[in-house]
């Protein structure tokens, strides 16, 4: 489209106001867990991601020529628990590839990657394996917190998308984006946007000609026409953005 960057936020308001409109039958599917509560219904399949992409790409062009261009994306499921989460807080910050790396060797270290094990690993270990000293930290404290009964990660498939939010970004190292690919890749929620995700905002710029990547503020209101679908919004644009640079990752390609 060719928009400059001091012309996005008019953009995104403008977008937001109309397609918002247009998706507002849709987004009253949403299901009530409890008082108060909201989430955008059951986790996600083969077959209801293609019946969102499809739902997506008759509703927004952008989306509906990257469908056209690379496919459908895939679905990036990874199983819930320890493990993920320790792989996601790998990815803060990181490439893709380096954090799949270091996961491989810890994978290699103790296998299955429990709690426990994890704990067991000196600093020595865990620096060989590429864990910087915070990262360490982060994945010690989570580790604690689960041996504890602090966290109860089998919990969080019966809680709605704000609640397992709280709940995560509670423990020290995990925010508000590795909560959000949590949710997104391990729980399946079709519901969940990382406005702070860099390879999004990036998708997202070159989808439309932006001049540059919007930023997080700028990126949830982008996101809102795309309700009650923004996790598959999300896939797409993503796979847009591994598809143009010839790479293809079983995760978020998000670090």
């Amino acid at each position: 489209m060719g928009e400059s960057y001091a012309n996005l936020a008019v953009y995104v308001k403008v977008e937001v106001a109309g397609r918002v409109r247009r998706g507002a039958a849709t987004c009253r599917r949403r299901l009530r867990y409890g008082p108060g509560t909201v989430s955008s219904g059951p986790p996600l399949t083969e077959d209801t991601l293609a019946d969102a992409v499809r739902e997506l790409a008759a509703r927004d062009p952008d989306l509906r020529g990257i469908v056209e261009r690379f496919g459908p994306p895939p679905l990036w499921h990874r199983p819930a628990g320890f493990a993920t989460l320790v792989h996601i807080v790998l990815e803060q910050q990181v490439s893709l590839a380096s954090a799949g790396a270091a996961f491989d060797r810890l994978r290699d270290a103790i296998d299955p990657i429990t709690p426990a094990r994890f704990l067991a690993l000196d600093d020595a270990r865990l620096l060989a394996i590429g864990f910087s000293r915070q990262k360490s930290r982060y994945v010690r404290n989570l580790a604690r917190e689960i041996a504890s009964a602090g966290l109860d990660l089998d919990s969080l498939a019966n809680l709605p998308d704000d609640e397992v939010q709280r709940r995560l970004v509670a423990l020290t190292g995990i925010g508000p984006w590795s909560a959000s690919i949590y949710l997104m890749e391990a729980l399946l929620r079709p519901d969940v946007w990382p406005a702070a995700d860099i390879a999004l905002a990036a998708a997202i710029a070159e989808v439309r000609g932006l001049d540059r990547r919007p930023d997080a503020d700028q990126m949830r209101g982008l996101g809102e026409p795309w309700q009650p679908w923004r996790s598959v919004a999300a896939r797409i644009f993503w796979h847009s953005y591994l598809s143009r640079r010839g790479r293809s990752a079983p995760g978020s390609p998000a670090a």
